[in-house]
């Protein structure tokens, strides 16, 4: 079969290297971004930390943690197929252990090298507000001292910016101050955007949940209704830094990637609420995330507008 004489001929797809963690029901990890950003037209080659049968906020799963050396060891793989220049970024998620925080910024390292222009999204998985640090105690800091220094581009929780900077924060002053200082730690190469998630503040609106943007041109401010999901869902967090990564490497601007994002993870809530589902309903909403149904727009709160 042959193609059309004038049909045109494929862009290269964008590709994205995926270190995370993975369950077989549910969505967390791997298994909260890969669809995200492969519905955004992304190629997502994907590297598991662990696989798990659920994702651990049921109390108990099985299922075993991967070595630190297998993301190395896929790495080569990778490279050896002559694919590592065309990566053109890397995410990465929940870091089980002081190796796999290493594994993951000798990939970020690696995939530099072939490619200079690859950015890297670290996702600092280490704890949130009512369940505290929930990893390894010595994780922290070196995520602190090894992948943040890493960094293009960070997305902490209100509590891991708190954690990370030694900050409170409790109004939108003191998270633009946190979210600077932190800024002022990522790759000094790199576009530096520091994306504050789950942001809740004395001083803004009753029954509303925010996320921030902080770059070196300018803030940004994104507001939804808080859905009132209880208990919380697991895998927001990866899924809202898959979106927001996704939607940045396509137009390149932050406030725009904002307002995506946090429309299409409003669109993925409300739809996960109102069918009453202890997961999110990260398939069911997939028309949200590059269409969302709701646009909820970003606003200037620092710089340009």
């Amino acid at each position: 079969m042959t193609s059309a004489p004038n049909q045109p001929i494929p862009a290269r797809p964008r590709n994205v290297l995926s270190i995370q963690s993975w369950v077989s029901y549910g969505h967390v990890g791997n298994a909260a971004a890969m669809f995200p950003l492969q519905r955004l037209g992304f190629e997502v080659w994907a590297v598991n930390t662990v696989q798990f049968s659920n994702h651990t906020g049921y109390g108990a799963w099985t299922g075993s943690v991967f070595p630190p050396d297998l993301v190395a060891e896929l790495l080569d793989g990778i490279e050896a197929r002559g694919a590592l220049p065309d990566c053109d970024a890397v995410l990465s998620g929940y870091m089980g252990s002081e190796g796999t925080v290493a594994a993951v910024v000798d990939a970020v390292h690696r995939v530099r090298q072939a490619n200079p222009q690859a950015l890297y999204c670290c996702d600092p998985v280490m704890g949130d507000v009512g369940r505290g640090v929930f990893v390894r105690p010595e994780l922290p800091d070196l995520i602190a001292a090894q992948a943040i220094p890493a960094a293009d581009i960070v997305t902490p929780n209100q509590f891991e910016l708190e954690l990370l900077t030694g900050r409170t924060v409790g109004t939108l002053e003191q998270a633009l101050e946190a979210a600077h200082a932190l800024r002022e730690r990522l790759n000094p190469a790199g576009p530096r955007i520091v994306l504050v998630t789950s942001l809740v503040r004395s001083d803004a609106p009753e029954g509303s949940i925010e996320t921030l943007a902080v770059t070196g041109e300018g803030a940004w401010l994104c507001r939804t209704p808080m859905i009132p999901l209880d208990p919380p869902r697991n895998g927001t967090g990866d899924a809202i830094a898959a979106l927001f990564f996704g939607h940045y490497l396509s137009s390149g601007s932050p406030a725009q990637a904002l307002s995506l994002s946090m429309s299409a993870l409003y669109g993925l809530l409300d739809l996960t609420h109102r069918a009453g589902t202890r997961e999110i309903q990260l398939v069911a909403a997939q028309n949200e995330y590059a269409q969302p149904t709701q646009v909820f727009p970003a606003q200037a709160v620092e710089g340009q507008a």
